[in-house]
Order: structure tokens, then C-alpha cells, then sequence
């Protein structure tokens, strides 16, 4: 998986893990990269400094002798989504005969930088499946989705994506009774292609709001849409099912697990962990060992750890000694830096009023991204505190909460939305580079920026 950012490329998107705090359990641009998964059960969760808590889950594997896991997919130019051949799908329970997980490995073309990318399922008062953000359609997982006992209903593209969108036409031929919704202002890079040529027929469009649709009254939803970014609009649907408490939003925020999810091969762990050129070239000029990697805990965490900075940062400063960075960056409810810097940084105010909306009508106590960790027990204040850098960029004059919970909630964000400057390096020069080739806007909240404004 990757980062997910709209901007200037076919949307892939920062990967994102499912955790356990417990034990070890075992999602880049969204118009450019991007790339977990047990049968949970709630158990007494554990809090980290931040006060923010992963549910713990018991994973639900369909087959051990890995059939059904083909699926042949070689497309995402100029970055295609890997594994082009075999993906494992593992089956999570979030709430208990309500939600369902199903992730599967997605990885950055051929490269050794994988994550997760994460379907959710919701169980609706018909009977019947409302399906978030499909994943590769392999026999294995549409047996797992079967053995739930229920008919797909809905099958919902809460994004413009394309790491999400070129599964929704397959996924939805494996189920033609179904309804397929999209989110508006569909668009694709280098050439902005028609949903048809997805695959997609008949769908509907998703509104902001929509109190038309079959689930409104169980599931609400809201719609970021961003056209100011660049060539295409940042488009985000975020979703609320009511009974549950829990929101699904797909590459606005990420909690970075400390080990990596299960559906992540060892083979790709380890091949992370290896000393490549990516490696020599980020290690500042430190002699760089040359020797064969073993499989052991040890090295199948450093391939993480070098995949989660890649995938946040593109060019982190140190892939050597990924320790520190990691440590800084994992465990918390973050806007991820790619988002943040190309997206989110160009229009605060759009931003900040979808958050505004989003924590101030809906009463969650969970969130379920669509990469990395999910589900995140959180409040709606750790939500706000992961975007208290918008505050920065508007200024006193946007501030409309109570200043107690402003204070609270920027205390926290200070430390959710900080990143290694040393890691942001590269990030920061791409940003100056698609500035300057108009890729993306040199606006925020369409006034020009100010040379004191960072990202």
C-alpha cells in the first residue's frame, strides 16, 4: 500500500495496516500511489500515550493451502499494483455480526514497498451487504464474503482512486444484482478515461449529504471535494453507520501499526529488509553492509519498518536505521505526510469544514481506513487532533470551538501531526516540483502562499 493523495496521477494510496496492540497481528498518492484483515473480537484494549486504542482481533484465514488466491492484474500506469499473480485475503470480524474486514497485500509495482489494502463489509438491516471499497475479487475472498450468509447489496467506490476503482467492475460482476455507487468527479491520469473503461456500468453517483439513498437511514455519508488541488479534484467520501458508532473514511487519516499487517508476505518483508539501492542511496554516506538476509522476527520487522517510511515519505532520510523514524510516526492517528503536504496543506478550509461536519454530527467511537490499522477507537477529538495543523494554515479567525477543547485538541495534534524533517526532505522538493510544473496549486484556500507557511 501507499499514500493516498490526490493530485496529479492516478490515485494509489498511502498504505494503511489494521493492528493489535496486544500481539503482533500476524492501507501513496491519491492520484498517484497507494497501495489487514482477522476475525476481531473486542478484548480489553491497552492505551498508548495518546489515549488511542486498536481493537484486537483473531483472525479468520478461508484456506491454508493457499488456492483461490489467484488474480492477474498488471495495470496502474505508470505504477502498477502489485502482486500481479497471488493475493491472500484474510477476513477480520470489527463488530460482531455487523462488520467484517477483508484485506489483501498491495504493492508499489515491482518494488519491495507492500501494505494493506482493506474492504469493509456492513451487514444492513435487510439482511443484505453493503460493501466498501471492493478488493481484487479472488475465489478465496469471494468465499469468505459467502460464507457471511448474506447477498451483496451495495458495493460503494468511496474514492477516485485508482487503486481502489480498478477493482470495482470486477468485484461487481461477481455479484450483478448488486448496486455499484461512486463517488463524484471520477477522473483518471495520464488520460481521464470514462468509468466504463473500469469496467463500471450503471452506476450511481454518491452525494454529499444524501438522504435519498437505500442506507440513509443507517449509514450516513459526507463528501470532500477539492478541485483547487490540481489537474484532477481530491475527491473523499467519508461514511457513518450509525448503529455501530464507527467511520469509514478511506485515505484521510492512517494509524501506523507497530508490526506489519498479516496479509503482508514474509517474502516481501524480507525482501524490504535487504540493503538495496534504495538503502545506499538514503544512508548518507554510511557504509552499507552487503549480506544475505535470514528469516527471523528481527529483519521481518526492519522490512516494515523501510516500507512504512517509503510509503509515507517516498525518500526518507535514513533506511538504514529506520528506528527512530518509525517509532515518531507509528502508533497514532496521523494525516499522512504525502496527503497532508500535497492535498490537505492546498485548501484548509474545505478540509477543515468536512472535518468540522464530520466531528460534529457524527457520535463515532471508531474509525476503519481503507489501509493500515483499522479498527482505531478513537474520539472525535483524537479526529480533530490529527488535523491541527489546518489551524496553522487558517489562522485565529477559523477557530470555532470552545477554546478548552481547542487546547486539548492541539496539544495532541502537535504531537500526531509531526514529522521528522530530515524524512520530509523529498516530500517537500516533489511539492516544489509539481508547484512549478502546475501539477499543483501554489494556492491555499485559493490565496497565494506564504513563504512562512511549511509543509
Amino acid at each position: 500500500m501507499v499514500a493516498a493523495i490526490a493530485v496529479s496521477f492516478p490515485k494509489s494510496t498511502l498504505l494503511q495496516n489494521p493492528i493489535s496492540f496486544g500481539e503482533p497481528s500476524p492501507n501513496f498518492l491519491g492520484g498517484s500511489l497507494k497501495v489487514l484483515c482477522l476475525n476481531i473480537k473486542p478484548r480489553q484494549h491497552r492505551r498508548d500515550f495518546t489515549n488511542l486504542v486498536v481493537a484486537s482481533a483473531s483472525p479468520t484465514i478461508a484456506t491454508s493451502n493457499g488456492s483461490g488466491r489467484f488474480y492477474f492484474n498488471f495495470t496502474g500506469f505508470p505504477f502498477p499494483l502489485g502482486p500481479f499473480l497471488n493475493r491472500r485475503t484474510i477476513r477480520t470480524e470489527a463488530v460482531k455480526d455487523l462488520i467484517w474486514l477483508f484485506e489483501q497485500e498491495q504493492a508499489l509495482g515491482f518494488s519491495s514497498v507492500s501494505t494493506n489494502i482493506r474492504m469493509t463489509v456492513i451487514k444492513l438491516k435487510s439482511g443484505g451487504l453493503w460493501v466498501h471499497a471492493p478488493i481484487a475479487p479472488t475465489d478465496e475472498c469471494i468465499q469468505l464474503i459467502k460464507e457471511l450468509g448474506a447477498p451483496v447489496e451495495y458495493i460503494v467506490l468511496p474514492t477516485f482512486a485508482y487503486e481502489h476503482k480498478i477493482f470495482v467492475g470486477p468485484f461487481s460482476r461477481k455479484f450483478p444484482r448488486a448496486q455499484v455507487w461512486v463517488a463524484p468527479r471520477q477522473w483518471s491520469w495520464p488520460l481521464n478515461l470514462p468509468l466504463e473503461f473500469f469496467g463500471i456500468f450503471r452506476s450511481k453517483t454518491l452525494k454529499d449529504e444524501d438522504l435519498s439513498t437505500p442506507w440513509a437511514d443507517e449509514i450516513e455519508q459526507k463528501i470532500l471535494s477539492s478541485p483547487e488541488v490540481g489537474i484532477g479534484p481530491y475527491v473523499e467520501v467519508a461514511f457513518y453507520h450509525k448503529r455501530s458508532r464507527t467511520l469509514l473514511v478511506t485515505d484521510a487519516v492512517i494509524f501506523v501499526p507497530r508490526q506489519p499487517p498479516e496479509c503482508i508476505s514474509k517474502e516481501s518483508l524480507l525482501a524490504s529488509a535487504k540493503n538495496g539501492l534504495a538503502v545506499k542511496i538514503l544512508s548518507k554516506g554510511k557504509e552499507v553492509p552487503d549480506e544475505p538476509v535470514v528469516d527471523n522476527k528481527t529483519n521481518r520487522q526492519k522490512g516494515w519498518e523501510r516500507m512504512v517510511l517509503q510509503i509515507l515519505f517516498l525518500g526518507p532520510s535514513n533506511l538504514l536505521e529506520p528506528n527512530a523514524s518509525f517509532a515518531q510516526m507509528s502508533q497514532k492517528l496521523i494525516v499522512s505526510p504525502i496527503v497532508k503536504t500535497l492535498v490537505f496543506n492546498k485548501v484548509p478550509e474545505k478540509v477543515r469544514d468536512w472535518v468540522d461536519g464530520i466531528s460534529r454530527d457524527w457520535r463515532f467511537k471508531r474509525i476503519i481506513p481503507a489501509h493500515f490499522a483499522a479498527p482505531v477507537n478513537v474520539s472525535r477529538s483524537d479526529f480533530r487532533a490529527a488535523f491541527a495543523f489546518l489551524d496553522e494554515l487558517l489562522g485565529e479567525r477559523y477557530v470555532t470551538r470552545p477554546s478548552l477543547s481547542l487546547l486539548f485538541t492541539s496539544i495532541m495534534g502537535k504531537a500526531a501531526s509531526y514529522f521528522p524533517p530530515d524524512d520530509m526532505r523529498t516530500l517537500s522538493s516533489l511539492d516544489q516540483f509539481l508547484v512549478s510544473v502546475g501539477a499543483v496549486k501554489k494556492t491555499v484556500s485559493g490565496k497565494k502562499r506564504r513563504d512562512s507557511i511549511t509543509t
